[in-house]
C-alpha cells in the first residue's frame, strides 16, 4: 500500500514537471537573449558611448584650426577678412555678407580670437565642439569689418548702412544682441555716440560691442558678417536702407510732422556750424547773407545751429525740420540722411581742397545723389596762405584749414537754391494736404 501511494507521488511529480518544464525553458530562452542584448548592463553600455563620445569631441575640439583674421595672402580682389568663405548678396541687390552657422561652415558658429598684444584669429567650430576654453555668446552677432574709423559720422554709417538693410529684409525680427567690430582685422571696442544711438534706434536694440576680454576665444551662436560696407547693395536698396534708417530715427526721438506745411508753405533753412577745423571765420557774417536772402523768400525761415551743442535726437528733429542744409564739409553733414527725399544740400570747402583731396571730398555729393536728395554744388574757398614750404599735403596742412567769405556768390546762390526749393513744395501741393497726412506715424517704417 505505501509503495502504491510512493508510485502515484512520483507520477504526479512527473507530470507537474513535464507541465512546468515548457515555462522554464521558454524563461531561459528570454532571460539569455535578454542578456545579449545587456539589458541587464545598461550603466556599461551608457558609460562605454559616453566615452566613445566625448573622444569625438575632444577631436572635433583639437581639430579646430585658428586662421588670421586679416590674411594679407588672400587673392588681389578676394576679401582678407574671414578670407576661407565666399559671401554672397542674397537676395540679388542685397549687400555681400556671410551668414553663420550655414551650409557654406558646414554648420559650424564663428570663433574670434583676439588676445591683447596679439593678432586676431578666426575658426569654425561646431557648436557642440566648441575650442577649449571658449565663451559662447548666445544671439545674433552684427560683425563689421572696415578700413576707416567706425567714431567718423560718415564712415560709421557707410558700416551701418548694409545691417540696416539686412535687418529690414529680415522682417525687423533678428535684432544683434551685440556687435563686433574690426578695423582691417583689429578690434575696435567702441563707436560715436551717434552711431550708437542710430543703431539702435534702427534695431531696436542697444548696441553693445564686444570687448574680447575674456582669456580664451569669443564665439557666436549666430553671426552675420559685413566686409565690403555697402559693395553689391543695389540703389533701391541702398535709398531704401536710408529711408528705413531716416523712419526708424524720427520715430525713436518722437518726430512726427515733418512737413513743414502752411500758407504758402515753410521753406525751412538749416545753417549747421562746425567748430575748429572746417569751421567758418565769420559765422555771423555768413548767417547774415542767409538769413537776408532767406527773407525774400515767402514763408522761409533759417535755424542756425552749432553740431556740437546738438544731442542725436536734436539733430534728428532739426534736419527733419529742414529743406534746404547749408554747411562746411565734413561729418556733421551726415546728419542729411534725417531730411526728407528731394532737400536740398550746400556745401563748402577751404583753400587746397578742391585740388589736393582727392574724391574722397565728393562723399556728401554721392550721399546726397544715394539718398534721393539733390546736392546743389560746392564752393572752394580761392583764398588763403600757402602751407608753409609748399608742403602740398592736405592731411597736413589743407585740412583743418577755415572757410572764408564770398558775400555777393553767396547771396546769388542762395537766392538760385532757395527760389528752386520753394517751387518744388508749392508744386507738390503740401499747402492742399492735411496734417493728418502729411504725418510720419512711427509704424509706417517699413520692415519687407
Amino acid at each position: 500500500m505505501a509503495r502504491k501511494s510512493s508510485i502515484s507521488n512520483l507520477h504526479r511529480r512527473i507530470r507537474t514537471v513535464r507541465r512546468l518544464l515548457p515555462l522554464l525553458l521558454f524563461t531561459v530562452f528570454f532571460y539569455l537573449q535578454f542578456k545579449s542584448l545587456s539589458f541587464f548592463s545598461p550603466t556599461v553600455q551608457c558609460d562605454s558611448e559616453r566615452a566613445a563620445v566625448d573622444d569625438l569631441v575632444g577631436r572635433l575640439r583639437a581639430s579646430v584650426t585658428f586662421l588670421p583674421l586679416q590674411d594679407a595672402r588672400s587673392r588681389p580682389g578676394a576679401a582678407r577678412f574671414i578670407s576661407a568663405l565666399n559671401d554672397t548678396s542674397e537676395p540679388e541687390g542685397e549687400a555681400k555678407n556671410l551668414v553663420l552657422p550655414s551650409p557654406a561652415s558646414s554648420g559650424r558658429v564663428l570663433c574670434v580670437s583676439a588676445p591683447p598684444r596679439s593678432d586676431a584669429a578666426y575658426a569654425l567650430a561646431w557648436h557642440d565642439a566648441l575650442p577649449r576654453g571658449a565663451a559662447l555668446r548666445p544671439g545674433l552677432a552684427f560683425v563689421s569689418e572696415m578700413s576707416y574709423d567706425y567714431r567718423n559720422l560718415w564712415h560709421g554709417l557707410s558700416a551701418l548702412v548694409p545691417f540696416a538693410s539686412w535687418h529690414a529684409r529680415s522682417g525687423c525680427a533678428a535684432r544683434p544682441e551685440r556687435w563686433a567690430l574690426f578695423l582691417r582685422g583689429a578690434v575696435r571696442t567702441g563707436t560715436s555716440g551717434w552711431l550708437a544711438s542710430l543703431a539702435e534706434a534702427t534695431t531696436g536694440a542697444e548696441m553693445v560691442v564686444e570687448t574680447f576680454g575674456e582669456p580664451g576665444p569669443v564665439c557666436f551662436e549666430e553671426a552675420v558678417v559685413f566686409r565690403r560696407q555697402m559693395e553689391g547693395l543695389s540703389r533701391e536698396r541702398l535709398r531704401g536702407a536710408f529711408d528705413f534708417m531716416r523712419c526708424k530715427a524720427r520715430a525713436h526721438c518722437g518726430v512726427a510732422d515733418v512737413s513743414g506745411g502752411g500758407d504758402p508753405p515753410t521753406l525751412r533753412v538749416t545753417l549747421l556750424f562746425r567748430t575748429g577745423a572746417r569751421a567758418f571765420k565769420d559765422e555771423a557774417a555768413v548767417e547774415r547773407v542767409f538769413q537776408r536772402e532767406c527773407a525774400r523768400v515767402a514763408g522761409c525761415t533759417l535755424a542756425a545751429a552749432h553740431i556740437g551743442n546738438l544731442t542725436f535726437c536734436d539733430q534728428v528733429r532739426l534736419l527733419s525740420a529742414t529743406d534746404v542744409l547749408i554747411s562746411p564739409h565734413g561729418a556733421q553733414m551726415t546728419n542729411m540722411l534725417f531730411m526728407e527725399r528731394n532737400s536740398s544740400v550746400m556745401e563748402f570747402y577751404p583753400l587746397g581742397w578742391r585740388q589736393r583731396a582727392g574724391g574722397g571730398q565728393f562723399v556728401y555729393r554721392w550721399m546726397a545723389d544715394r539718398a534721393g536728395m539733390r546736392h546743389e554744388g560746392s564752393w572752394w574757398d580761392p583764398h588763403g596762405e600757402p602751407c608753409p614750404d609748399g608742403n602740398p599735403d592736405v592731411l597736413s596742412c589743407y585740412k583743418s584749414r577755415q572757410i572764408g567769405l564770398d558775400e555777393a556768390y553767396f547771396a546769388q546762390w542762395a537766392a538760385r537754391v532757395f527760389a528752386a526749393a520753394k517751387e518744388r513744395k508749392t508744386s507738390r501741393g503740401v499747402v492742399s494736404l492735411p496734417v493728418e497726412q502729411q504725418r510720419r506715424e512711427p509704424a509706417a517704417c517699413e520692415c519687407r
